[in-house]
């Protein structure tokens, strides 16, 4: 049977930028045998499969990695989002509309904001609180990261998991020359996963300049060596972000730069809105640009 599929560059207004997304806009039928094998057919760090809704919402959404299903992400569900819009799959209404995915994490709802130059742009709030999870020594992510320990920054926080649907381990590092520099050890990452902690690492600087933050995102041990845009990771960054600044309540927001040592740079807009001392919403968007459609026949 022939399934249509479309595919598209997430977080940038520039065709081959941003990260690479596949998705299948009709995957009634398909096995989760079957979709691991399309996702590991088009290997990028994920494929999404749009099913009829099963609990009143938009459309159930489900998203594989190379290696695996995960219950969110984040520059899948602003594609999947895109693509159904551009292709007509769903109306827009006005200058923005809203739609809402089921997700294992939760409901995830989108908002497409129609521009004035027929561009779109989109943007999801994380379907769950922010989630802290246990604290990694510096020592560890240090030789996680294949960095001298002096290069892990815990003024702000320590290294530590943190997620809104998806757990990363997350990693201040203390500069420029130190996020160029690291790279994987994944005999370490393997042992996080048997000490329960998550092997997804989201190492960033504070930029400054033209972009807030500057990150990169490694997890092979999901088939994925590095990530050039993780809306996911960065939702939880930006949601430990907020809960670590002494403000009470407020809205924050940080515009990240990602994928630049990949030669595919990604901008992210992120923001999080606390009260009362927590933060109670979470969102990123960014652009989206179609790159190509087909057909793939799997029987």
């Amino acid at each position: 049977m022939q399934y249509r599929f479309y595919t598209c560059d997430v977080f940038t207004a520039e065709r081959f930028g941003g990260n690479q997304l596949a998705v299948l806009t009709n995957a009634e039928g398909l096995s989760d045998r079957q979709m691991q094998q399309v996702a590991a057919e088009f290997n990028y760090s994920e494929t999404t499969f749009v099913l009829p809704a099963e609990h009143g919402q938009t459309n159930r959404v489900r998203i594989f990695t190379p290696a695996r299903e995960v219950p969110f992400a984040g520059h899948p569900n602003i594609g999947t989002a895109f693509v159904l819009a551009r292709t007509g799959a769903i109306n827009l209404t006005g200058r923005q509309t809203t739609i809402t995915f089921e997700e294992d994490a939760g409901v995830v709802p989108v908002t497409i904001f129609s521009q004035e130059n027929d561009s779109l742009r989109c943007e999801l709030q994380a379907p769950q609180k922010l989630k802290l999870g246990p604290v990694v020594m510096p020592e560890m992510a240090a030789a996680a990261l294949s960095l001298d320990v002096k290069e892990i920054r815990l003024e702000t926080h320590p290294p530590q998991v943190a997620g809104v649907g998806l757990p990363f381990l997350i990693v201040e590092l203390s500069g420029s020359e130190a996020l160029a520099q690291a790279c994987f050890n994944t005999k370490v990452m393997e042992s996080f996963v048997q000490s329960g902690i998550s092997p997804d690492i989201l190492l960033y600087v504070r930029d400054g300049e033209k972009f807030d933050i500057r990150c990169r995102m490694f997890a092979p041990l999901d088939g994925v060596p590095e990530d050039p845009a993780t809306g996911s990771a960065n939702c939880a960054l930006a949601a430990l972000l907020g809960q670590c600044d002494p403000a009470t309540n407020g809205d924050f927001s940080w515009r990240i730069a990602q994928g630049v040592e990949m030669g595919r740079p990604s901008t992210l807009e992120a923001r999080v809105c606390k009260k009362d001392g927590k933060v109670t919403a979470t969102y990123i968007g960014g652009d989206c640009v179609m790159v190509s459609e087909g057909n793939i026949t799997i029987e």
